[in-house]
Formats: structure tokens, sequence, C-alpha cells
């Protein structure tokens, strides 16, 4: 079940947010940004980046050693890049249609990035769509 691959890199996006992983077999060391996983703050980007954890058996998870590095974005789409890039890594080193078909039916994004953007700011106004208002009177 397990490949013979000993390192797996994989990168996730959520906006501006990048994401990198890199897992090897270990003792279940999940670590994001030289924090390990429990103790991310605040509870909703924890829960999130915990989301593929909780759907995989924890007996495969336990075997491996997660290192993520996010850079850009806010809170939660780092959170959610993170947790796309621990998705597709452990898809990878298990190679297991199962565990594939289990993240795919929970959410697509596990491992698919969203690909959307802000969109860009046009004059004659303070953003995207908004213009200032005209008064005739």
């Amino acid at each position: 079940m397990v490949s013979k691959k000993v390192v797996i890199l994989t990168s996730g996006k959520r906006k501006n947010a990048i994401a990198r992983a890199s897992l090897k077999p270990g003792s279940g060391r999940i670590r994001v940004n030289k924090t390990p996983v429990k103790l991310i703050e605040p509870l909703l980007a924890r829960q999130k980046v915990l989301e593929p954890l909780i759907l995989i058996d924890p007996a495969l998870y336990s075997k491996v050693d997660i290192d993520v590095t996010v850079h850009g974005g806010g809170i939660t789409s780092q959170a959610e890049a993170a947790r796309t890039t621990i998705a597709k890594a452990l898809t990878q080193y298990f190679d297991d249609p199962q565990i594939r078909q289990k993240l795919l039916e929970y959410d697509r994004k596990f491992l698919v990035s969203d690909p959307r953007q802000k969109e860009p700011k046009k004059p004659g106004g303070r953003g995207a769509r908004a213009k200032v208002q005209k008064s005739y009177r």
C-alpha cells in the first residue's frame, strides 16, 4: 500500500497564499511554519488544517511527518492552502484510491486548488465595482 517514495513534495494555493509541504516517513509530527499543528491559532484555522487528517485513518498518518511552509494571504487562506497541500501529499504517498475518493466526496478543494483571485480595482471608484456617486442637485 505504501509506495517506495521517500519524500513527497506538494503545493497548494488559495488567493495569495501558497503552501508547500514535504512528507516523509516518521512518527506523525505535523508542523505548519515550524509550529505544531495543535498550537495553531485561531481555532477555526486549526480545524481547517486538520480536516484532511480527520477523514483519513489515524494509523496511516501517524507513520509520516508533514512539514508545511505557508506564506502570503491571510489566516483563512493560509489554512485552506495548507489543508490542500496536506491532502495532496497524503494521497500521493499512500496511493490509495479509497483515500482519494473519500477526500473528493467530502470536499473537492482538498485536491484541487482554488484559482479565484481578487478582482483588481478600477479607476473612478474605491474598489473593483464601486463608483463615486454623483448628485445633480
